[in-house]
């Protein structure tokens, strides 16, 4: 049979079940209150970089690729057709003025110049032929010269002998017409004597003239040998280092093949390859910065290679200090080419948070939290980004990447 319930009993269970519900509902009130916050995505500070706003000037930079190489290079080549005989010098051997690097083959060169010797031997001969030939036809004709003066004389007193008889009537008119004759015929014969050495001096000395052009070509010839000869030898022209060689002793050289090159280390440039993107931008004169580690050599473009391969532009760089103990042959380099700068601007340190200019948003940080805040991003260095409007001066923003984050207004700061 049933029994009513204990009201005691009764009491204590709607105790507790008022209990119950009362906790339920405040854990539920203090989850949503506090639980947002509980839940607030976060990030260790030990995970992100900063950087804080600052003032300062700005050089809008094109970035470049570069390699320090020699400013003076000395490039030798096979003054002939040869064969390397021998190699006298190693690659990054230090060279003094004068010093030979390798020796070629010259027999063929040697012969050639033998046989111009020869030849302008041969010359020489001709020439002394020819004067004695001159010699021996203007004695000849001197002679003849002589004994045609003597007969004309004899002959023109002749004629003024006669002339007088046959004014006396002693003589005939025929008679004396053939002595006048004959004093005119030695004239004329005089005076062909007289041409004919005109003639040989001037045919002599026009063969002489043609002799001595001939033997000028002929000596130019074998200046020309002989200095093939000593070019044989490659001696070094300058104090340097040997940067390269002909690797293979008894490997044919064709003239005009390069055989070493000979650079010297005390004075070094730039030469830089930039996107053809650029190259409306890029002008002689531009102001450049080298950037070696954490040091930083000035300079300017010196020249722009006008051709554009593979889709880039050559660029030569000078250097105000082109002997800096920084700079090593073949090293590789970042240039920076300055096309634009501003004195006075807000800017802040360059990081993964951005990789170029315009709109975007950063996370500034405000006590323990980085609030998202749009930002608008001017001209960029190789270590700044100017700040156009969106942050003040002295504003810490995280430079690290944050594009996990993107999504969120804030994230928390542990």
């Amino acid at each position: 049979m049933d029994r009513e319930i204990d009201q005691v009993f009764r009491r204590k269970q709607i105790a507790r079940r008022l209990v119950a519900g009362v906790l339920s509902v405040s854990v539920l009130t203090v989850i949503f209150i506090f639980g947002p916050g509980w839940i607030k995505p976060a990030i260790s500070r030990n995970r992100i970089r900063t950087a804080k706003v600052e003032s300062g000037p700005i050089e809008s930079a094109i970035t470049a690729s570069g390699t320090v190489v020699p400013e003076f290079e000395q490039v030798l080549s096979s003054p002939l057709d040869a064969r390397v005989v021998k190699i006298l010098k190693s690659p990054g051997a230090v060279l003094a003025k004068g010093d030979p690097i390798l020796t070629l083959d010259v027999s063929q060169a040697v012969l050639s110049l033998d046989k111009i010797n020869q030849q302008i031997e041969t010359k020489q001969n001709q020439q002394a032929k020819v004067k004695l030939d001159l010699e021996s036809t203007l004695n000849g004709l001197q002679s003849q010269t002589e004994i045609k003066t003597l007969e004309y004389k004899s002959l023109k007193a002749a004629t003024a002998r006669n002339r007088e008889l046959f004014r006396q009537g002693l003589l005939s008119e025929d008679k004396l017409r053939e002595v006048e004759l004959n004093e005119e015929k030695a004239a004329l014969e005089l005076k062909k004597l007289e041409a004919d050495r005109r003639t040989a001096q001037e045919s002599t000395g026009t063969q002489l003239e043609g002799l001595a052009l001939e033997m000028k070509t002929l000596e130019k010839e074998r200046d020309e040998a002989k200095r093939q000869l000593e070019l044989a030898t490659t001696k070094s022209d300058r104090n340097g280092v040997l940067t390269w060689v002909v690797t293979e002793e008894g490997a044919t050289v064709p003239r005009g093949t390069v055989i070493a090159r000979i650079a010297d280390l005390n004075s070094f440039r730039v030469e830089a390859t930039v996107s053809d993107v650029h190259a409306n931008h890029l002008s002689a004169g531009m102001p450049v910065s080298v950037k070696i580690n954490d040091d930083e050599l000035k300079g300017s473009i010196t020249g722009i290679d006008p051709t554009i391969r593979n889709g880039v532009i050559t660029v030569r760089v000078g250097l105000d200090d082109k002997s800096s103990a920084l700079l090593k042959s073949n090293l590789r380099v970042d240039v920076l080419i300055a096309t634009d700068r501003r004195d006075k601007v807000l800017r802040i340190k360059k990081g993964p948070f951005a990789n170029a200019e315009g709109a975007r948003d950063v996370f500034v940080i405000r006590g323990d939290t980085a609030v998202k805040t749009p930002v608008k991003l001017g001209i960029a260095s190789f270590d700044f980004y100017e700040i156009v409007q969106g942050l003040l001066e002295g504003d810490e923003v995280i430079i690290s990447d944050m594009t996990d984050y993107q999504h969120l207004k804030e994230v928390k700061i542990k």
